[in-house]
């Protein structure tokens, strides 16, 4: 069985104000290409088809083409839902896309519940993003201590595929497909960091080892993170961030499985969409070497090691069309770790304001986080 595994396409999604669908169109057309000449029996998409749970009308019509035209080709699609889809209008829409021989799992099902998709010679296990709130009710997340929600989650993430591993069938090919972040991946800096840090991180060894292969989505650097059962990440189609190193690898996997095997798995690592690159200099250099950054083909983010000076920042945005972004040396967040790192919510507000606003969060600001956070873990589930 061929399985052309894809993940992260983040349709709609806008950089700086940029929007990045155009792009993402173009890379979807170049899979197609590639499925025309791989000819897969699934082509699996692993979750964050789009960038937004309300996605505009032309990320909606860019995705129904790809369905339609994938459709004529005669290839399936099977997917999980990610943390940035639209989960209700997925779940809504589930007999629309079977119309179009697309399974996309909105909402966490067991075996029992339809978890597991049985078609002739495939077992598919399908896992699409769960949020800490969802997996451990509401109250149970409030009283426990950060640590242990932290052990929790995981214990929790491993009973289900656990639960859905039961209805593999050893005669046929067993893929698990899911969208979630496993401990020891390297990401690849433009993730959400509250989904792939803090409670979300589930250990490798919970995989179920009688999968022939397991199809991730989440991390945008494509990857191998296990090799019993092998599970990949396939990265992101395109550069979607500034935190995303250029050079990290990323595009779509090739997979070919049979029954009681471990899968075959051939990387195609794509440069698709304009490159995004970080440039730094300091002040004195800067006139020497901004030609570097208006000649660069891509998308340009540039910091000046100095005092921030505003009207400079006004002048090369307007003078650089590329150009998306001017910082200064004070303003400039740490890079994210290649590894999952775990925190605590409160810890993860606390790197994202320091990202956002160059600065420590006040200590009225973080208890007032805090306290909304017990608010909504107390709060009904939906």
């Amino acid at each position: 069985m061929r399985i052309l595994h894809t993940a992260d396409w983040h349709l709609g999604k806008t950089l700086k104000g940029v929007d990045r669908t155009p792009e993402i169109a173009a890379a979807l057309e170049e899979l197609l290409k590639l499925a025309a000449d791989f000819r897969p029996d699934w082509l699996v998409v692993a979750g964050d088809l789009f960038d937004h749970p309300r996605p505009g009308a032309e990320a909606e019509g860019i995705f129904y083409d790809f369905l339609i035209r994938l459709k004529e080709m005669g290839v399936p699609l099977l997917g999980v839902a990610g943390n940035h889809d639209p989960r209700a209008r997925f779940e809504a829409m589930r007999g629309v896309f079977r119309a179009f021989d697309a399974e996309l799992a909105a909402e966490l099902r067991l075996r029992g519940e339809g978890g597991v998709l049985a078609r002739t010679g495939l077992r598919a296990a399908l896992l699409p993003f769960v949020s800490e709130r969802r997996l451990i009710k509401g109250r149970e997340v409030m009283e426990r201590e950060a640590g242990e929600r932290m052990g929790r989650y995981a214990e929790l993430m491993a009973k289900v595929m656990a639960n859905l591993a039961q209805g593999f069938d050893p005669k046929v090919v067993n893929l698990l497909v899911g969208h979630m972040t496993l401990e020891g991946a390297r990401l690849g800096g433009g993730e959400f960091a509250f989904f792939v840090g803090n409670s979300y991180a589930v250990k490798p060894e919970a995989l179920p080892v009688t999968a022939s292969y397991v199809a991730l989505g989440h991390i945008h650097r494509q990857q191998k993170v296990a090799d019993a059962p092998p599970a990949w990440y396939a990265g992101s189609l395109v550069q979607l961030d500034f935190g995303e190193g250029e050079d990290a690898p990323r595009g779509a996997l090739l997979v070919e499985a049979e029954p009681g095997r471990p899968a075959r798995v051939t990387p195609v690592e794509a440069r698709w969409g304009k490159p995004l690159r970080t440039f730094r200099f300091n002040r004195e250099a800067l006139d020497r070497r901004i030609a570097e950054v208006e000649s660069f083909p891509g998308y340009a983010k540039l910091v000046i090691q100095g005092r921030p000076n505003r009207v400079l920042r006004e002048r090369l945005l307007e003078a650089i069309p590329g150009l998306l972004e001017v910082l200064f040396e004070a303003e400039e967040a740490e890079p994210t770790g290649e590894g999952v790192k775990r925190l605590a919510l409160d810890e993860a507000y606390a790197a994202y304001h320091r990202q956002a606003h160059g600065e420590e969060p006040a200590a009225p600001l973080l208890d007032a986080f805090r306290r909304l956070e017990e608010e909504v873990h107390a709060a009904p589930e939906p």
